[in-house]
């Protein structure tokens, strides 16, 4: 017991000697903090974009024009992805790299979801931003009472896109897409189907037939709204071309149609005066925006070439800042103002195949499209959205240092970063895909060179073809109403903003 007094005693007595002691150091209360990090470039970056956005204006003018831009699959991780990406290929810090429409004053979080499903595929979500309107999966242009692949369920279904309102006001309307052109989000402009697969006659069912549903392709050539599309570019070339005529670029290729009819022929039958059709690039160049205001250009039988593969192309295709840079100029003459979506459509199909290197590049040449149009219009009058779809089970995961490739293997301060089976990891990898497990065992990428645009990145789930997400996308939007974009919204609201910012279902009314 004594022994244990004496030890008390003395641990009592250092607590006191150490209260004494920080007693004398500690600050006096009521002393005032002094922000000391103003110099640092973080704090000063904070306060000139603090600045710039306290000087902001909302433009409240009618827009003459709007181009919607959507990054099909260009969901947050992969925009991230592409930023790192494009700077790390300029040589400059990828991490505080931004992406043109980055710098928009407005943006808001997108809700994706289809009107059956927690995941949206394609059709539904770019139906959502054209109608205003969520529908089922595989569905384009009909209300979510619809049936899929039921065509006579459909009949009074049908709801009205901003393209068609656009053209029945006199505005001009048009698509630009590295797809198809009669794909999921291009056809959600024009058509109206209880299945976004029947691109052509060839693929429309015995019940669509009898029930006199027509093709998405021929939906596209005979738009009655106004005086129909006015530029329509991108794949999807054997959907117009009858199935006795070889393609003219791959001798070996026929087109699909059964019906014998060469829908190319129709569209330049249509437009006599001021219509052309083109499907390879020394065509395209030849066009003249100011008399040729009526083009359709197809440049593949299926899908364009991803960005990357596409100088090796045969006949040769356009990027896509061209196309969209011709769209503009062909639809501009009207006083009425246009409608313009352009679609980086190849993004989605790279990260299907989980090939990140091809999704990134074609991510980096939709965003060169964007800053083409924005050295083309004028943001008083002009609306700018740019968006995805929906997402991809695409990740960046890991504590890479910030100069690691973002298609590199991951490394955090100079060294490997190992699994717990002993393996090295990508920064960059999908939920499921092609590169899923094998046999549950992880193929070791010690010796891979894993940036190599053919290099397919791993995944966990095996699949044949990896799947969207459903986690929200981001709007980015400039010009006028852009301001209207805020907090967390429905994709569906998107049309919402477009449409009031053009005035268009009052301009519609007004002509009756």
């Amino acid at each position: 017991m004594q022994f244990r007094l004496k030890t008390s005693s003395r641990f009592g007595l250092a607590i006191l000697a150490l209260w004494a002691t920080s007693a004398v150091v500690a600050p006096a209360f009521g002393e005032e903090a002094k922000i000391v990090q103003t110099d640092d470039a973080y704090f000063k970056d904070g306060e000139a974009n603090l600045a710039r956005i306290l000087q902001q204006q909302p433009n409240t003018k009618r827009a003459k024009n709007v181009i919607l831009f959507v990054g099909d699959g260009f969901g947050v991780a992969t925009m991230t992805a592409a930023r790192i990406f494009e700077g790390q290929q300029r040589g400059v810090d990828g991490v505080s790299n931004l992406l043109s429409f980055e710098k928009f004053p407005h943006a808001a979080l997108s809700r994706t979801y289809a009107h059956d499903s927690q995941v949206t595929d394609s059709a539904p979500s770019a139906g959502a931003m054209l109608t205003g309107v969520k529908m089922r999966n595989n569905m384009e242009g009909v209300r979510g009472s619809a049936e899929w692949r039921n065509c006579g369920g459909t009949k009074g279904k049908e709801v009205t896109t901003l393209a068609e309102v656009a053209k029945s006001i006199g505005m001009s309307a048009g698509a630009v897409s590295t797809a198809r052109i009669t794909d999921a989000t291009p056809a959600a402009l024009y058509s109206h189907s209880a299945n976004r697969l029947w691109e052509s006659d060839a693929d429309l069912s015995e019940e669509a037939v009898s029930n006199g549903c027509i093709d998405i392709a021929r939906q596209l050539v005979e738009m009655k709204y106004g005086d129909g599309l006015d530029v329509m570019l991108g794949g999807g070339r054997f959907n117009f071309l009858p199935a006795t005529m070889a393609d003219p670029e791959y001798a070996d290729r026929k087109g699909k149609r059964k019906d014998g009819r060469d829908l190319t022929a129709d569209w330049l039958k249509r437009y006599s005066n001021s219509g052309a059709y083109v499907w390879n690039l020394d065509q395209f160049k030849a066009l003249n925006p100011k008399n040729q205001t009526k083009v359709l250009g197809l440049f593949e039988p299926d899908n364009m070439k991803f960005d990357f593969d596409r100088p090796k192309d045969k006949g040769g295709e356009p990027e896509l800042a061209d196309m969209t840079t011709f769209a503009i100029d062909a639809m501009s003459s009207n006083p009425n103002g246009y409608f313009l979506m352009v679609e980086g459509g190849r993004i989605d199909h790279g990260s299907h195949a989980n090939n990140a290197y091809r999704t990134l590049t074609d991510a980096v040449a939709f965003d060169k499209a964007i800053k083409a149009a924005l050295a083309k219009v004028n943001l008083d009058e002009t609306l700018i959205i740019v968006t995805a779809d929906h997402s991809h089970a695409l990740t960046m995961n890991g504590y890479p240092d910030r100069d690691n490739p973002i298609l590199g293997l991951v490394k955090e301060k100079g060294k490997l970063a190992l699994g717990l089976d002993g393996k090295p990891y990508t920064t960059l990898g999908y939920a499921n895909g092609p590169g899923g497990l094998k046999d549950g065992v992880r193929a070791d990428l010690k010796s891979v060179d894993t940036t190599d645009p053919d290099f397919i990145q791993q995944a966990l789930v095996p699949l044949t073809s990896e799947t969207h997400a459903g986690e929200d996308v981001a709007i980015f939007a400039a010009g006028p109403w852009a301001h209207l974009f805020q907090g967390s919204v429905e994709e569906s609201y998107i049309y919402q903003v477009m449409n009031h910012a053009l005035q268009a279902s009052a301009r519609l009314e007004g002509k009756k």
